[in-house]
C-alpha cells in the first residue's frame, strides 16, 4: 500500500475565519533522539505528557523525532516506515491518550515505486481523535554546511500548502532548513495560517543559533504570524527552540538542553499586529498556493 493513502486533503483557510477572542495554549519540545526508534516514541510520550501537564493544546517535536543521527546514511532508510506503520500509530496514540494535537518528524518509507534507498522527510500532524491532521513531506533538502540529505532524503512534492485548525487558530508547517526559503512560509501564510509550526534538527556550528534566531523572527515579521520551532537538544541540534510572536518578538526559548518552552496564541492581537502593519494586504508580488 503507497504511504499516501492515508493523507488528508488541502485545505485553505480565510485570513479572518478564527473570531477575535480565540487562543489555544501551545509547547515547543527540545529533547535528543537517538537510533533506538522505540525508546525515542516513549520519551517522546513523556515530554507530550508534560506539555499537556502544562496545559498544551497544541505540542511540537523535533525533526527526525523517530531516528537522529549526525549524519544520515543507509541506517535511516532501514528503520523508516511507512505512515500507516507502528511509529506513527504510536504518535497518533499519543495524541489521543493526552488530548493534544502533535506535530513530529517521522523517516518516512516512501512506498510504490518510489525509489527505495531513500526516504521522506516527514512531518505528522496526528489530532486527539488519533487522525491525520496533516502531512508534510520536507521541500528543500540540507545540501549545504557539508551535508547531502539529499542522498538519503527524497524532496517532497510541491504542493498546495496543508493547514489545520486546532480550536479556531490556523496552523501551517515547515522543516528546518526550508526555513531559509522565505517563499515558502509566504505560501502558508497565504493560504491562511496564523502560526507556523517548523520542527527542526539544526546542525550547530559557527553562528548557527544567531541565523536560526534571525530567520524565524524574520518569518513571523514579514508574514505577520507566529512562529512555534522545535529543535533538537544538542549535541545533535544547536537548540535555541523557541515561540515567536507576530512583531518577532521571542516570547518562549530555550537553550541547548532538553526542555519545553510554552506560549499562548491570541489571534485578537494577531489581528491587532495586522492591523497596524498590514503587510500582507499591502504587498505587490503574490505568491499562489498552488
Amino acid at each position: 500500500m503507497s504511504a499516501f493513502a492515508h493523507e488528508p486533503a488541502a485545505a485553505v483557510h480565510p485570513a479572518d475565519e478564527s473570531p477575535a477572542g480565540t487562543t489555544v495554549d501551545i509547547a515547543v519540545i527540545q529533547f535528543g533522539p537517538g537510533t533506538d526508534v522505540e525508546a525515542n516514541l516513549a520519551a517522546l510520550r513523556e515530554e507530550v505528557r508534560a506539555a499537556a501537564e502544562l496545559g498544551a493544546k497544541l505540542v511540537v517535536a523535533p525533526e527526525y523525532s523517530m531516528y537522529s543521527v549526525k549524519r544520515l546514511d543507509e541506517r535511516v532508510v532501514a528503520i523508516a516506515e511507512p505512515l500507516t506503520g507502528p511509529f506513527v500509530s504510536g504518535l497518533r496514540g499519543i495524541a489521543a491518550e493526552f488530548g493534544v494535537h502533535l506535530v513530529a518528524g517521522v523517516a518516512e518509507a516512501p512506498g510504490g515505486d518510489l525509489p527505495a534507498d531513500r526516504i521522506f522527510n516527514t512531518l505528522v500532524a496526528a489530532t486527539p481523535e488519533a487522525e491525520f491532521a496533516a502531512i508534510y513531506r520536507k521541500v528543500h533538502l540540507y545540501d549545504a554546511f557539508g551535508f547531502r540529505e539529499s542522498e538519503v532524503v527524497l524532496p517532497g512534492p510541491l504542493d498546495p500548502p496543508r493547514t489545520f485548525t486546532v480550536d479556531g487558530v490556523v496552523f501551517g508547517m515547515q522543516t528546518c532548513f526550508d526555513l531559509r526559503f522565505p517563499e515558502g512560509c509566504r505560501r502558508i501564510a497565504a493560504a491562511g495560517a496564523q502560526v507556523l509550526l517548523l520542527p527542526a534538527q539544526w546542525i550547530p556550528g559557527p553562528g548557527k543559533v544567531d541565523q536560526w534566531t534571525t530567520l524565524l523572527r524574520a518569518r513571523a515579521i514579514e508574514n505577520t504570524l507566529y512562529v512555534a520551532a522545535a529543535d533538537q537538544c544538542a549535541p545533535k541540534g544547536a537548540g535555541s527552540s523557541m515561540i515567536i510572536d507576530p512583531t518577532g518578538g521571542v516570547v518562549a526559548e530555550l537553550g541547548e538542553h532538553a526542555g519545553i518552552a510554552t506560549a499562548r496564541i491570541d489571534v485578537e492581537y494577531l489581528e491587532s499586529v495586522r492591523a497596524t502593519n498590514p503587510s500582507l494586504s499591502l504587498r505587490r508580488f503574490t505568491i499562489g498556493t498552488d
